[in-house]
């Protein structure tokens, strides 16, 4: 990796922990310098604004580590029932990419950003369709395989886990406290099992 591209990914991985940990709206470009030890000039060469570094913080950061978590654990399911319930039981009790007290990135961005920039909107969007998508395949492959019943809807189910995960990440977030994960967990399990 070249000089540059390095000090690109320093920026962009410093940064996401600054907004990770404060918010996209409260972390400001001196703050990114700060801790990255990079001059203006530097942070300026490689991104024209804050906003331009906040769509490749999307790209770059977050979508290679929701393909590696979200999509390629269920992505070739023939299980979904199991391998639903093994990908969101890991992302809420082991990943050590996400943190109790910080909440979902991706959902936290959306809630802050979405309403006000349109170019977060449709990165974030693309992520969050390629998770929907993928979920709907596991269904798809769960009904050919006859362990999920033919009257399942795939993107109801999509929909109910996305907005259950998201959801239980902001009650972890607000307690600072897994334990509403697990119970969340026994419920999503029942969940689960009432669409073979």
């Amino acid at each position: 990796m070249s000089k540059a591209a390095n000090t690109r990914l320093t920026i962009l991985q410093k940064a996401f922990e600054l907004i990770y940990t404060k918010g996209y709206q409260t972390t400001s470009i001196d703050d990114i310098i700060a801790t990255t030890q990079v001059t203006k000039g530097a942070f300026y060469y490689h991104f024209k604004t804050k906003d331009e570094m906040g769509v490749a913080i999307i790209e770059e950061i977050l979508k290679p580590t929701m393909l590696e978590s979200f999509i390629k654990p269920i992505e070739n399911s023939q299980n979904p029932v199991t391998d639903l319930y093994n990908m969101i039981s890991y992302l809420l009790l082991e990943d050590p990419f996400l943190h109790v007290k910080y909440g979902c990135p991706v959902g936290n961005l959306t809630q802050e950003m979405t309403p006000w920039n349109n170019q977060f909107s449709q990165a974030l969007s693309q992520l969050v369709d390629q998770w929907m998508t993928t979920i709907e395949k596991a269904i798809l492959n769960g009904q050919t395989s006859g362990l999920i019943r033919k009257d399942i809807n795939g993107k109801q189910v999509g929909f109910f886990i996305m907005s259950g995960y998201w959801g239980i990440r902001n009650f972890g977030k607000l307690q600072n406290d897994k334990s509403c994960y697990v119970a969340y967990l026994k419920e999503f399990k029942n969940y689960l099992n009432s669409l073979r």
